[in-house]
C-alpha cells in the first residue's frame, strides 16, 4: 500500500506540473534572478558547472558535435550556449528528496534504504547529465528553439519517468522489509 502512494505522488507532482509548467518556467526565471542578485550560486556556478560542461563535452564529441567547453557555457556547431548553476537539475534533486521521504517511510532495512538512496542520487546526476546533452545535440541539430522547448518544458517530463523507473526498481529490487522478531 505505502508503494502505491509513491506512485500516486509522482502522479500527483506529474500533474501539477504539467498544469502549472509555463507558470513554473516563469516563475524558474524569477527564483534564478533572486539568488542571482544575492550571489548564493557562485559556488555552484565556479566549481561545478565547468566540470559538468566538459563532461558533456565527452558525450557529444563522440557523436560529431563541434563542442568548445567555456567556463560558463558551450560553443555547439558555432552557437553559444550558456550553461549556469540553475541548468544542472536542482529541480529534478528536490523531486527526488521528496519522493524519499514518502518513500523510505516503510519498514525497510538501513542498508537498503542507503542503497536506494544512493541509486536515486546517482541515477538523478546521470539523468541531469544525459538531459543536458541531448539538449546540446538538438541544438546541434536544429534551431535554436527547439533546444529551448525541450529544455523548459520537456526535460520536466524526463524527471518524472526517472522517479517512476526509479522507485520501481527500487521496491522491486533494491527495498528489503526488516524481519519482525517475536
Amino acid at each position: 500500500m505505502k508503494q502505491k502512494n509513491v506512485f500516486k505522488l509522482i502522479f500527483a507532482l506529474l500533474a501539477i506540473m504539467l498544469a502549472i509548467l509555463p507558470f513554473l518556467v516563469s516563475f524558474n526565471e524569477i527564483l534564478t534572478r533572486t539568488v542571482e542578485h544575492f550571489g548564493f550560486y557562485m559556488w555552484i556556478q565556479r566549481a561545478v558547472v565547468p566540470w559538468e560542461i566538459r563532461m558533456i563535452g565527452l558525450l557529444v564529441k563522440p557523436l560529431g558535435v563541434n563542442f568548445i567547453a567555456h567556463s560558463a557555457g558551450m560553443t555547439v556547431n558555432g552557437s553559444y550556449a550558456k550553461l549556469t548553476w540553475n541548468c544542472i537539475g536542482w529541480q529534478s534533486l528536490l523531486l527526488l528528496l521528496i519522493t524519499f521521504v514518502f518513500g523510505l517511510g516503510g519498514n525497510y532495512t538501513r542498508l537498503s534504504r542507503a542503497e536506494t538512496v544512493i541509486i536515486g542520487l546517482l541515477g538523478t546526476f546521470l539523468v541531469n547529465l544525459s538531459r543536458m546533452t541531448l539538449t546540446v545535440v538538438i541544438l546541434a541539430v536544429s534551431q535554436p528553439l527547439f533546444a529551448v522547448v525541450f529544455h523548459d518544458y520537456l526535460a520536466a517530463i524526463i524527471t518524472i519517468i526517472w522517479l517512476f523507473a526509479f522507485w520501481w526498481f527500487s521496491y522491486a529490487f533494491v527495498l528489503e522489509t526488516k524481519e519482525v522478531k517475536s
